[in-house]
This record gives C-alpha cells, structure tokens and sequence, in this order.
C-alpha cells in the first residue's frame, strides 16, 4: 500500500512537467519514434555536476564520466513484456544495455520515481538471475539480468537479455525524467554474451536496412517534438542535402576520425593527421583533450579555473619539453626525461597515482601522489606542442599563449558559464569530417538554461583526457547531434552526416 500512495503521489507531481507524448511512425520500409525533449533548468544543472577527476585510464571511464544523464534531454518510449509495461529510455549510442527499474528495487529512492518492470505479470518473461552492475557518473545501477520481449515502435523484438535495476546507487537518478537507457552501442562494449537489442532487431528480420537515423531538435521555439530515431531507414524530411560517410574507425564504438578544428574559420593545426571521435547520443555535452578545449575556452571567453600546476609545467618545463621533441625524443618519454612522470622496470605510473611494486605486490608512494597532476599536465603538454611544433610556430609565442590557457582549463567537477550577452559574437568552432567543414554555431554549443525565470548560457565544452593507445580521444555528444542529421550504418560500418533540418 505505501508503495502504491508513493507512486500515486509521483504521478501527480510529474503531471506538471509532462511534455508531449511518443509517438510512432510507420512506413514500409522504417517505423520511427518520436523523442521526448527536457527543457533544463539551472538548479538540475547544478546538481549534476561531476565531482571525479578530468583523467581517466581507459576510454571506458571516459565514457562513464560523460553519462551524467542528468544533462541529457532526448528521451522516447518503449515496452518491455506482455502484456507490455511502458518506460522512458534514453537512446544511447554509447553503451550497449538495456535496463530499466525493477519492482523489486525496495532500497533505492529513485525506484520509487520511475516506471518499474514486474517480471510476475509477463507472460513472455524468462529469468536468467545472473548479476550485473552498470557505472554511470558518479553512481551505479546494480541489478539481474532477464528476458523478455521488448517493443520498440511497434517492433516486437522477442526474447531480448536485459538489466531489471534492483539498486540505483546515485541520488541524480531521482530526478530523471525517463526511467531508464536502451543502448544502441556495438556488441563489443556489452559486456557479457548477450547480444544488444539493436543487433536482435536485424536478427530477427524487423528492419529492411540495417541503419538508424536521429534526428534532435535543438529549436528552443520549436513546437515540434523533441526528436526522433528511425530504425531501418533515414526520415529524408529531417535533413538538408546529402549526408557525408566516413568509415568507422573502430569495432567498439560508434567512433570515427575527423582531419582538423577550426576556430574561427582558422586552422588550429589540430587533429590535422586525424582525431578519434565517438558519437554518443547518451551525452549532451562535447568532450575532448583538456589542453584543446582549454583553448576553445579562451576563444569563447568561459569560465576556467587557474591551474598552478599547469602554469609550473608551461613555466619551468615547457621550454624542455619542446627541445626534447625537436631533438627527436619519443613523446612518451618526454615527460620522464624531465623528471614529471615515473616509469622503469619497477614502477608503473597510474592516473590515480604512482604505485610501487614491492615483491609482488604495490604500494601507493604518498610523495609522488601531488606530483601526478604534474605528470598529467606534462602529458597534455607533450600533445599541444606535438601539433604547434608541426605547424612551424614559434616557441616562444607559444609557451606564453600555453600559459594563458593554463588559466582557462575546464572544470572537471563544475559547470562553465559564458555571457549570454556575447553569444552573437563567440566564433563558430568546426571539425572537419570526410574533407568537409561541418561548423557549430554559438547558439548550437552554448546551453541555455533557466534560471529564476530568465536564462543563463552553459558552455558545452567539457575537458576529459584518455592516455594512448586509446587517447587521445573526442566524444560528440548531442550538441553535434543537434546540429547534424546522422546515420548509424551497421550494414556498411560507417557514419553520415547532413545538416539537420
């Protein structure tokens, strides 16, 4: 019963910001759903930061950093059993599971706010048992697997493994609109066997093409709805020319490269000999190396933080670290040449810290752990100077703009705010992808959001390094996707872009 009068309360309260309902359309040839849009407000904004470190291990902690989804505002409906139980999902081309509350999550608040899944009033349900845990920023989804039929648009997708969440481990996830994540990632980032719903979906025969198209809209005027996903086929009226194919650049991510970055309609000289870049739907923000957005940052005018750190590197290494590569030095041991970063038979530098093999076992050196920010920034060093070293700039030029964006680097714990005031003035910021410039206005990557009735303006550029062989590494989230019609195409393994109408 109390279960019952919380749900009941929850409707009510919900009823207030209900948008427009999923829809679906259906063709011979694809169905598509329309996407719910989340208009966000500074106080959610706020909540959502991030409060863990801007370096990461490995691309998956990346990505995990990024899938703070109290950002995200795109989400659509679907049902999973018979006879069906409807929830809210975000699309993520990110990550590949499927979860979706349990009611058996007793413990967890956020259960009690959301849609849950009741595997004893299914028809179609099989249980499987096993357990999993799913990391998404700062929290964790701790659940079962089990089986049933999903719907997705009027597309019966039969017997699909998914993640019933009997733990929601993050008080964000009280105040999602949507209730859980339907994963459109490749196999190979699904940990586990079973295969995603989107690979199903083919298997089974559902789909004539084997593609998905999404369409965002960023139209804060519009009347129309949020957006929308198509399986099977591309929805022509939600894009202008042509779309632009690159290959895919690796078999576990929605990942291609892009040749260069503009700002301004100048060259910055990165990303000249190609950059690696995920497209991930499950993210609103854009993300790449903390040095470059640093750089974007103080072409924009944002907020960052002065690094003192960062400003030691510049200051009283930067002029080594430049000879040492001019000289031919292996980048990666630049930085152990001059004396930032450990490394030998006996140690192993970790982004966490410097630990220390003792007969068979490792011990964190408490006196090498403040130098690790030290070895980071030297580290992003090492890649700026790479590209202006290659561009024949001048040394001493640009150490001293170095030092200036040590004071514009991105936070990795807050948000940066730019002056809505000076909007009409910030420069365009473009990537160059399959030899054509596709630009992001002012207006498509600054966020605007509610403040107390009026708006404040939220940069989108978010700082996050991954070390090679991974590293570096871009992830466009849906503030590219908002301004570019794009095509998942697992037929042809490739990706296109048009501009979106």
């Amino acid at each position: 019963m109390g279960r019952k009068l919380c749900l009941t309360f929850m409707v009510i309260w919900f009823c207030s910001w209900t948008l427009s309902s999923s829809l679906v359309e259906k063709s011979n040839e694809w169905i598509s759903i329309e996407l719910k849009k989340w208009e966000l407000d500074l106080e959610r904004v706020t909540a959502s930061g991030i409060n863990v470190r801007r370096n990461h291990k490995d691309l998956d902690s990346a990505i995990v950093y990024l899938k703070n989804f109290m950002d995200t505002q795109y989400y659509g409906e679907i049902s999973i059993g018979t006879p069906p139980q409807k929830f809210n999902v975000v699309f993520d081309t990110g990550s590949s599971k499927l979860w979706v509350p349990s009611t058996k999550c007793f413990f967890s608040i956020a259960c009690y706010f959301h849609s849950s899944y009741s595997s004893r009033i299914s028809r179609t349900y099989t249980k499987i048992g096993i357990p999993y845990k799913i990391p998404y920023g700062s929290g964790y989804i701790a659940g079962i697997y089990s089986q049933d039929n999903v719907d997705v648009g009027g597309l019966i997708v039969k017997d699909q493994v998914f993640v019933e969440a009997l733990a929601e481990k993050s008080i964000d996830l009280i105040f999602m609109k949507f209730d859980g994540v339907l994963g459109l990632g490749l196999q190979d980032i699904s940990v586990g066997s079973e295969a995603p719903l989107w690979y199903n979906m083919i298997q089974q025969k559902l789909v004539n093409q084997q593609i998905f198209s999404l369409w965002l809209n960023h139209n804060p005027l519009s009347t129309e709805v949020g957006g929308e996903i198509v399986f099977g086929g591309i929805n022509w009226r939600r894009h202008r020319g042509d779309h632009i194919y690159v290959p895919m650049a690796n078999s576990e991510y929605w990942q291609i490269k892009f040749n260069g970055l503009d700002i301004a309609n100048s060259s910055t000289g990165h990303c000249s000999e190609g950059c690696a870049a995920i497209i991930d739907s499950g993210t609103s923000l854009l993300a790449g190396p903390t040095m470059i957005i640093a750089e974007i940052n103080h072409a924009i005018g944002a907020e960052g933080i002065v690094s003192l750190e960062c400003k030691t590197v510049v200051s009283n290494y930067g002029s080594q670290i430049w000879d040492h590569l001019i000289s031919g030095l292996e980048p990666e041991r630049v930085c152990t040449a001059v004396g930032l970063c450990l490394y030998n038979n006996n140690t192993s530098y970790m982004s966490d810290g410097i630990h220390t093999v003792v007969d068979g076992e490792y011990e964190e050196n408490s006196s090498t752990v403040n130098n690790t920010a030290y070895c980071s920034f030297c580290e992003m060093a090492v890649i700026y100077l790479q590209v202006q070293i290659r561009e024949r700039k001048a040394k001493e030029i640009v150490l001293n703009f170095m030092n200036k964006l040590c004071e514009k680097l991105p936070n990795p714990g807050q948000k940066s705010f730019v002056d809505c005031k000076k909007i009409g003035s910030m420069p365009p910021i473009s990537f160059t992808i399959g030899d054509k410039a596709f630009p992001l206005m002012p207006e498509q990557y600054i966020l605007k959001v509610k403040q107390s009735g009026s708006h404040v303006c939220l940069n989108g550029f978010v700082g996050v390094d991954v070390p090679p062989p991974q590293g570096p590494i871009w992830i466009l989230g849906n503030i590219f996707l908002g301004a570019y019609h794009t095509v998942f195409d697992f037929g042809n393994l490739r990706l296109g872009f048009a501009k979106a109408a």
